[in-house]
């Protein structure tokens, strides 16, 4: 027999007491199929965040090999309002999900086999991961942060063991799966003719770890929550929590954005500010009037702020898309960065570092490479909604670009480099 799902010896039955008790547990909501659906919802949720997550971690740290293009304009704002909407809409269906399977954690034996024993740890895994990658997600959109670690790293690597952790378990509860829900279910009986791998029809049915399969059966009857209004109230609560927060990266919705903390109309200018001149630290430096912009090429530039409006200006409507979800689209005006790149003799394939009055920042920097350093919407920008730019949306002048993260539209820039 393979060791892994060689039955192993029973507790004894002395140390069956409270929750660990036979019948301990009685509420009718406490269903596989609830469990199943719920579940199918939360992986689909999980998916998601995690595939969105991995281009927004992308784009904000490339790889060598792969540039980002610039167009479409929207696909950043998409992926990443989907990323922070499916994240918050998981909270409900995550809490929902552990009430209705935390029975299980008092099953008796509390492990059966080797196999069962790893399919256990593998659960709390996934149970941590998932907390922590809500908690602490929810926690950055409010711009809290109360832990003594780097967000985006902690994140982005919780990420990883928590959608293999969940991939486990996916293969560990397929079968189950498979019996409580589909066209194979007849209260968690295969229906003739309808193969289901790893399911015997004689009542032995197993999980890969050799635990007995759980089916769902009829509801009976009582008073209270039923089993579809359990489920369709699950489902209504992520919708509300979608509906409420969704505006503030949806054009549109923003009048129904009761919930998210970011209005997309809030701020100067009317567009909201993560960091202030102020806490940058550069209000002084950036209002002095020697302020001179460098372009570091072959031919290089140092341009005063008359310089600047003296080039040809450019007009870009551009979302600016911040990692915490919101996002907001606005009219910019300056000079369009490939008319620069071109004065100071810069190659169409370079790319250059734009470089801000900032210091000490992890994103006093950034790399803008051929894809948006030569997209004609590009913009060093001086102006906002027909109005010279305002400090704390980064006077004197700025980066847009089309779909590119805010933390990458670098603020009070004075240094664009050729790298």
């Amino acid at each position: 027999m393979n060791p892994l799902t060689r039955p192993l010896p029973s507790p004894p039955e002395t140390l069956r007491r409270g929750p660990l008790r036979e019948g301990r547990f009685t509420s009718r909501l406490h269903d596989p199929r609830v469990a199943a659906l719920l579940g199918i919802w939360l992986g689909i949720a999980f998916g998601t965040c995690f595939a969105t997550g991995l281009v927004s971690h992308f784009m904000q740290h490339p790889t060598s090999w792969f540039s980002w293009p610039s167009r479409p304009v929207w696909f950043y704002r998409f992926t990443q309002g989907l990323h922070v909407a499916t994240g918050l809409a998981s909270v409900p269906l995550l809490l929902a999900k552990l009430w209705t399977v935390y029975p299980r954690l008092w099953e008796w034996p509390p492990v059966r086999t080797v196999a069962h024993a790893l399919e256990r740890i593998s659960i709390i895994v996934l149970i941590g991961g998932a907390l922590f990658q809500l908690s602490t997600g929810i926690a950055n959109i409010a711009q809290w942060y109360p832990f003594h670690f780097f967000f985006t790293v902690a994140h982005y690597w919780a990420a990883w063991v928590t959608i293999g952790a969940l991939l486990v378990h996916v293969a560990a509860k397929l079968t189950v799966v498979r019996v409580n829900v589909g066209r194979g279910r007849v209260h968690g009986v295969a229906v003739e003719g309808v193969a289901l791998e790893g399911v015997n029809r004689d009542g032995g049915d197993l999980e890969p770890g050799g635990v007995p399969v759980r089916t769902s059966s009829p509801e009976p009857d009582g008073d209270g929550l039923s089993r579809r209004g359990f489920v369709g109230a699950v489902g209504a609560a992520a919708g509300v929590i979608t509906v409420v927060t969704v505006g503030q990266a949806v054009p549109g919705l923003s009048e129904l954005d009761l919930l998210a903390p970011r209005k997309p109309t809030v701020g100067p200018q009317n567009l909201p500010v993560n960091r202030t001149a102020a806490a940058a630290g550069v209000a002084t430096v950036a209002r002095d009037p020697g302020y001179r912009l460098e372009v570091v090429g072959p031919r290089p530039l140092r341009l005063s702020l008359a310089d600047l409006a003296a080039f040809p200006q450019a007009t870009s409507h551009l979302p600016i898309t911040c990692v915490e979800g919101w996002s907001a689209d606005a009219t910019w005006s300056g000079v369009a960065l490939p008319q620069l790149l071109d004065r100071a003799g810069i190659p169409h394939d370079a790319t250059v570092r734009v470089e801000s009055l900032e210091s000490g920042s992890l994103y006093s920097t950034s790399e803008v490479r051929p894809p948006h350093a030569r997209d004609s919407l590009t913009l060093l920008a001086t102006g906002l909604r027909g109005e010279p730019l305002a400090l704390d949306h980064g006077y004197p002048v700025r980066l847009i670009a089309p779909n590119r993260p805010g933390v990458l539209q670098t603020k009070w820039v004075h240094r664009v480099v050729m790298v």
